[in-house]
C-alpha cells in the first residue's frame, strides 16, 4: 500500500510542459467565447418561446438527452433554458495513433445558464481541461518509462511493438436531478490499470454552487459517512469473504471522492486498490440521508 502511494506521488510530481499550460489557456478562452455566443443565442430563443408547456418539455429533453445520447450532448446549443441549469457538452474530442499506442480523449465542458455564474463556469472548465490533458501527458510519460524499463531488462523493440497500449480519457454524467448534476471524468491505461484516475464534479443547481461532503451531510460528515461505510464493509465481507483494509486508508476527509446519484443520495468512491484488492475495482458506498 505504501509503495503504491509513493509511486503515485512520484507521477503526480511529473512537471507539466509550458506549452501544455499555454494550450490550456488558449482552449479555455476559445470556450468562453463559444459559451457566450451560445448563451446569447439560447436567451433570444427562450424569449420567443411561449407557454409553460414548451419550457417544461425543453427541460425534460435536456435531462434525458444529456444522459443518454452523446450526439445530443455534442449538438445541444439551441435549447431554451430557464433558471440556474447546468449543461454538459463535449467540448473537445480527439484520437492520436502513434507507434503501437492509441490515445482517445473526450473532454466535457460545463455550461452554467446564469450570467452570475460565468466566472465559476470559466474556472471549472479550466480545471476540467487541465485534468484531462495532464492525465494524457502523464500517461505518455509512464508509457515511455515503462518502455525504457522493458528494453533495459531484455525486451526487444520487436516485442515492444507487438504490444497494444491504449490511453483513454472520457466522461459520464452520473446523475441529473432537479437539484444535482454529477459529472465523472476518468483517465485509464490498458497496460497499467493501477494508474487510472477519476474526478467528480457535483453541482447544486438550486444553490448555484459546487458542493462538498459537508454541504450534503453537515458538519458531522466524517462520522456519518464512516459509520455507514464500516457497516457496509462488514456486510460485504460476510457476503463475499473479501477482506478490506479501510482502517489503513486515509478515511473520510474534504478530498474524498463522491457523486450524487439519481435518488439524491451521496455515493462515496474509493479508487482501485485503495481499500480492497485490485480485482474488486472501485468501491462505492451509498450514504443515505
Amino acid at each position: 500500500m505504501k509503495r503504491m502511494m509513493e509511486t503515485k506521488q512520484k507521477y503526480d510530481e511529473i512537471p507539466i510542459p509550458q506549452e501544455l499550460s499555454e494550450r490550456v489557456m488558449l482552449e479555455i478562452e476559445n470556450a468562453n467565447i463559444k459559451h457566450q455566443q451560445q448563451w446569447k443565442k439560447a436567451r433570444r430563443l427562450s424569449i420567443m418561446k411561449k407557454g409553460v408547456t414548451s419550457v417544461a418539455a425543453a427541460i425534460m429533453v435536456l435531462a434525458v438527452g444529456v444522459n443518454t445520447s452523446e450526439s445530443f450532448a455534442k449538438g445541444m446549443i439551441d435549447i431554451p433554458v430557464i433558471g440556474t441549469i447546468a449543461n454538459v457538452l463535449t467540448f473537445r474530442s480527439y484520437e492520436e495513433k502513434k507507434e503501437n499506442f492509441d490515445i482517445t480523449v473526450e473532454i466535457p465542458s460545463i455550461e452554467l445558464i446564469s450570467e452570475d455564474l460565468k466566472e465559476l463556469e470559466k474556472e471549472t472548465n479550466k480545471d476540467i481541461y487541465t485534468f484531462c490533458e495532464q492525465y494524457v501527458e502523464q500517461a505518455k510519460q509512464r508509457m515511455y518509462e515503462y518502455k525504457q524499463a522493458f528494453l533495459e531488462t531484455g525486451g526487444t523493440e520487436k516485442e515492444w511493438n507487438e504490444r497494444s497500449i491504449i490511453i483513454k480519457v472520457w466522461y459520464e454524467v452520473k446523475s441529473q436531478t432537479d437539484q444535482y448534476l454529477s459529472l465523472m471524468i476518468t483517465g485509464a491505461e490498458s497496460w497499467a490499470s493501477a494508474y487510472s484516475e477519476t474526478k467528480y464534479y457535483n453541482f447544486d443547481k438550486k444553490a448555484g454552487k459546487w458542493v462538498t461532503l459537508r454541504d450534503v451531510l453537515g458538519d458531522d460528515y466524517r462520522q456519518i459517512a464512516e459509520q455507514s461505510i464500516q457497516k457496509q464493509i462488514e456486510q460485504r465481507e460476510k457476503e463475499t469473504g473479501m477482506q478490506y483494509w479501510y482502517e489503513d486508508s486515509e478515511g473520510i476527509n474534504e478530498n474524498t471522492k463522491f457523486y450524487m446519484n439519481e435518488t439524491g443520495n451521496l455515493v462515496i468512491v474509493f479508487e482501485k486498490y485503495e481499500i480492497a484488492p485490485g480485482a474488486a475495482g472501485q468501491q462505492e458506498f451509498q450514504i443515505e440521508k
